[in-house]
């Protein structure tokens, strides 16, 4: 398979047995695949790429974004949240999770998302605000604050980047 950046995948059940990290987002609910994630690849590991989660519980999300700004305002920081964005996919409102995302490789993605038959894409202005706030964050969690996404992505990448090391191997 291809993987595309900005494309829109799907994950292995084996991802999850090889990484054992109980704050990722769990696979498949009730025989639907779910939930789907935004794909781009890592600027300096070749063969690894970062999945955002996708929702669609926009509203939820919105009042966590709006009580996170409140409390920067009233502590006089600049009102800036670099875990949740705000987009539209296929015309429909749904946000993207970056205090879940992570890293993975190819052999652990099992299907692109598409409709009609074609990949499910994003505007590149959009692309470009979801990875620059990704990387961010992953610049953050490298400095300590571990605190801004769920999953261990620093564990996680270090399981992927030993994956890719054995495919290497064989």
């Amino acid at each position: 398979m291809q993987i595309q950046k900005g494309n829109f995948y799907f994950i292995k059940d084996s991802y999850y047995d090889k990484v054992q990290d109980k704050e990722l987002m769990q696979n498949k609910e009730k025989g639907i695949k779910r939930p789907c994630f935004y794909c781009f690849k890592d600027s300096k590991i070749d063969k690894l790429f970062w999945f955002i989660p996708i929702s669609s519980k926009v509203s939820k999300y919105q009042e966590i974004y709006n009580k996170k700004i409140k409390k920067l305002i009233e502590k006089k920081k600049k009102p800036n949240v670099d875990t949740l964005v705000f987009g539209k996919i296929n015309n429909e409102d749904r946000v993207f999770l970056i205090q879940n995302m992570f890293p993975i490789i190819e052999k652990f993605i099992s299907d692109t998302y598409s409709r009609k038959n074609l990949p499910v894409r994003i505007g590149y202005e959009l692309q470009q605000e979801i990875e620059t706030k990704a990387n961010k964050v992953f610049s953050l969690v490298k400095k300590g604050n571990k605190g801004l996404v769920f999953p261990d992505i620093i564990n996680i990448k270090n399981i992927m980047i030993k994956e890719i090391k054995e495919e290497k191997i064989m």
